[in-house]
């Protein structure tokens, strides 16, 4: 186990200043030395989704070959698996992966991504507005292409500019259902203090050239707000090991918050980044309280996690009556980033072990998966004191709209239980109705999923254990259709307290009102009439979801 950040202390003792030191980067990653920071904004009115392409209008095969590779950024991985980290990144003068301009006249966009969460590794310019582009792989392996986030300058107003992003790992995609990208404009942050935004004509998301491995193309058209401008693309909001950092700096350095709140490290990942933990609760201690633990950006890619995450602590860590009534009840122990290192480098969805973290709870090495052994250890810790009464963790979609949960039905126990399992959720989408699916809720404990967070800890004991699933896209419910905005991905963390408090009521109306609403949709399901009373101890959970 690492050393702590600071003694372990009870929430109201006074605490030493927390700072998350700067990142720490695999030697073989170039850094730039500029930081990389966003205002935050919300759209005046919510983004609708755009009409997406059929790949049947997928424009002709772009090839590299036909154009001029105009940025190249690989790392030099040395051998197959990481060795070491530092401050910075790799060591001496940076390398210039962009082509230079031949005069002010060239048009030529100049890319970059050698920062915090970065990971465009080629751009080919095979127009004169028209850019293939390739994703770096998650370090350490061949694939799991799918988040993005880069840089370009020396933009022009007037001219329809195309990308295509080449590479992309998954078959389906949200990108086909009306997802566009971000967009930050460097000049309208500054000018008229906008922020990300949607954009993108012409979205289309379409099989790629054959091949081993068969990869998938992302295409879309834009034009850009000025000229001379500093841009980003990305693929959700960032929010970055630096951004976590700043959080936390600001909450332990604010008089009332920190009163009942401690952050410390859980550990330290494999570069060696601080992976911090919450300890959340009201006056008198912990003695007699119940507890909840959340986590969030076990995949990195997922950033969506992070927003609802910090709307979660925003809620939490406020004077409202509600916020204070939980702290009152519950002991909370939050883990907000689960795998820095996938977040500085910009993975999509592995740690420097080059594997899915979410898929190692089941064997958990601690030489492999810190963050996972630690949070598993400390949960099993708290059981052995107190009943922990909820687990959920979050994480991002990428094929289905909507907010949603998965949740643990073993099948074998009784109607009661296994329809507890469902009423969490539901009170949710009854919080939620403009944001969360109940009928996109699934319960089966699939063999595929053992190693997961939420199976690892219902399988410790946490009888109520989910992942929270909340969608790369935005909503299609409440007439929405339209792109979740920062705004609505921290609204999620409010709505999960509110749900916490009616799950916990100690008057059992709502809890029964749900058990029996449960009980009527899975009959119905099944294709019996409400009411007729039939066992569900007999039904398996894959019967139920078929």
């Amino acid at each position: 186990p690492a050393p702590l950040m600071q003694p372990w202390r009870s929430p109201g003792e006074p605490q030493a200043p927390f700072s998350l030191p700067a990142p720490r980067w695999p030697v073989e990653c170039e850094v730039i030395p500029e930081t990389i920071e966003h205002i935050e904004w919300v759209p005046p009115k919510p983004e609708p989704f755009c009409p997406p392409m059929g790949p049947e209008q997928a424009l002709y095969a772009l090839s590299e070959e036909q154009g001029t590779v105009v940025y190249h950024s690989s790392p030099a991985l040395q051998g197959s698996c990481f060795t070491r980290a530092r401050v910075g990144g790799a060591p001496g003068p940076l390398s210039s992966p962009a082509a230079p301009l031949e005069g002010p006249q060239d048009t030529t966009l100049l890319f970059e991504s050698r920062f915090e969460s970065g990971n465009l590794q080629k751009a080919t310019k095979v127009g004169p507005y028209e850019y293939m582009l390739v994703l770096r792989p998650d370090l350490y392996t061949a694939k799991h292409t799918q988040w993005f986030y880069f840089r370009v300058q020396n933009t022009r107003q007037e001219p329809l500019y195309r990308f295509t992003i080449a590479n992309m790992a998954k078959p389906k995609s949200l990108y086909g259902q009306g997802l566009q990208p971000l967009l930050y404009s460097q000049q309208d942050a500054q000018s008229c203090g906008i922020g990300w935004r949607r954009v993108g004509t012409d979205v289309c998301y379409y099989r790629g050239s054959a091949g081993e491995p068969l990869l998938f193309r992302l295409s879309w058209t834009v034009r850009f707000p000025h000229d001379g401008d500093t841009c980003f693309f990305a693929a959700g909001y960032p929010y970055t090991y630096s951004d976590l950092g700043r959080y936390l700096r600001a909450l332990v350095a604010d008089p009332v918050r920190s009163r009942y709140c401690t952050v410390r490290a859980l550990c330290r990942s494999l570069a060696g980044n601080t992976v911090p933990l919450l300890t959340i609760t009201g006056p008198g201690g912990t003695a007699g309280k119940r507890a909840v633990v959340l986590s969030a950006r076990a995949h990195p890619g997922e950033s969506g996690g992070s927003w609802a995450m910090r709307g979660f602590l925003d809620f939490l860590l406020s004077p409202h009556e509600d916020a204070q009534l939980l702290r009152r009840l519950f002991v909370f122990k939050v883990v907000p980033m689960l795998n820095p290192d996938g977040v500085v480098v910009g993975n999509s969805r592995c740690s420097l072990a080059g594997r899915d973290p979410n898929r190692a709870y089941g064997k958990a090495l601690l030489g492999s998966f810190p963050s996972v052994w630690h949070l598993r250890a400390m949960v099993q810790r708290e059981l052995a004191e107190r009943e922990v009464v909820l687990y959920c963790d979050f994480h991002g979609h990428s094929r289905k709209n909507n907010v949603f949960m998965y949740g643990c039905d073993g099948g074998g126990n009784g109607t009661r239980t296994r329809l507890r399992q469902r009423v969490f959720p539901l009170m949710l989408s009854k919080n939620a109705p403009d944001k969360f699916s109940f009928s996109s809720c699934k319960f089966q404990v699939q063999k595929s999923k053992e190693g997961t967070g939420r199976v690892s800890m219902w399988r410790l004991g946490v009888s109520h254990s989910y992942t929270l699933e909340v969608a790369f896209s935005g909503s299609t419910l409440g007439g929405r259709n339209s792109h979740f905005s920062v705004e609505d991905l921290e609204s999620l963390g409010h709505l999960l307290c509110d749900t916490l408090l009616d799950f916990c009521d100690p008057a059992p109306a709502k809890l029964q009102q749900c058990l029996v609403e449960a009980d009527a949709l899975l009959q119905q399901r099944m294709g019996r009439a409400p009411g007729s009373g039939g066992s569900w101890s007999e039904v398996s959970p894959s019967e139920l979801e078929s």
